[in-house]
């Protein structure tokens, strides 16, 4: 899976919009992030690790990286 399948999932399980993301993120981190970028980025695959890191934080998630098992 893809980081913006991954994303539409997680925001989908927790039963919001990144719409709504979005305005958390303007309220708690005090700068403006427009949907409509997120979501051209997420299409271009351009996302930056640390943006995704915020949508993440807001939605209660983390990444962690895990040794893969041989």
């Amino acid at each position: 899976m893809d980081v913006r399948s991954e994303l539409k999932s997680i925001i989908a399980k927790k039963a919001s919009t990144l719409k709504k993301v979005c305005e958390d993120i303007e309220r708690t981190k005090n700068y403006k992030i427009l949907p409509n970028n997120i979501t051209n980025k997420l299409r271009r695959k351009t996302i930056k690790f640390e943006e995704v890191q915020e949508i993440l934080d807001i939605l209660g998630y983390h990444i962690e990286f895990v040794e893969n098992k041989k």
